[in-house]
């Protein structure tokens, strides 16, 4: 289903998940006034603003460390983050704790534990000269296999059925029915689609 319905299914939520600029980030004093900052630049109210943030940390935990991987899907769902069929997470991935409805995971990809998925880059000001402050996408295609404590940046597309080995760190798209590694992550081969076996 989410393999056909991705763009519908973004479509019908209201949102297009492009890159977008955030401001730098500032510490805006107390708790209270950065709740304050945050619902004013994100165009709702005090309550709402807090109650979500709270709700999506709260999930996010729960998540991390509940030793079931189908609940820890409904979990992340709820956050907002898209998952597809036959998806496995594992214990104590992080899917950005602040904008995780710009995860999409497609069916039958496996991510294994330890896992961070990023979607937003959030320096403060004095870097601006040299780095963005942004949110972007991050599309894990059908069958994609995260090795175990990888890290995929914002704006990665990982493509149908590759390979993310243990410890990468993947900050530009991957191409289908590959296998990278490193730091940053590199191919190190590709192989034939006909080698995967699909039921």
């Amino acid at each position: 289903m989410l393999s056909m319905n991705v763009n519908y299914y973004l479509m019908v939520r209201g949102e297009k998940l492009t890159k977008r600029k955030i401001d730098y980030y500032n510490e805006k004093g107390s708790v209270v006034l950065q709740a304050k900052y945050r619902a004013s630049t994100s165009g709702t109210n005090l309550p709402f603003t807090v109650i979500k943030k709270l709700f999506s940390y709260a999930l996010s935990t729960i998540a991390r460390w509940i030793p079931v991987s189908s609940v820890r899907i409904m979990l992340q769902r709820w956050r907002g983050v898209v998952i597809g069929k036959n998806v496995f997470l594992g214990a104590n991935v992080v899917l950005d704790n602040a904008y995780p409805e710009h995860i999409t995971i497609h069916d039958d990809c496996s991510i294994a534990g330890d896992v961070y998925i990023l979607t937003h880059s959030n320096p403060k000001k004095h870097f601006s000269g040299l780095f963005e402050s942004y949110v972007y996408t991050v599309e894990i295609k059908r069958g994609a296999w995260i090795g175990i404590g990888s890290i995929i940046l914002p704006g990665v597309t990982i493509g149908e059925y590759s390979v993310v080995s243990a410890g990468s760190v993947v900050s530009s798209s991957i191409p289908p029915y590959s296998i990278v590694k490193g730091n940053p992550a590199r191919i190190v081969t590709t192989f034939p689609p006909e080698l995967i076996t699909i039921k």
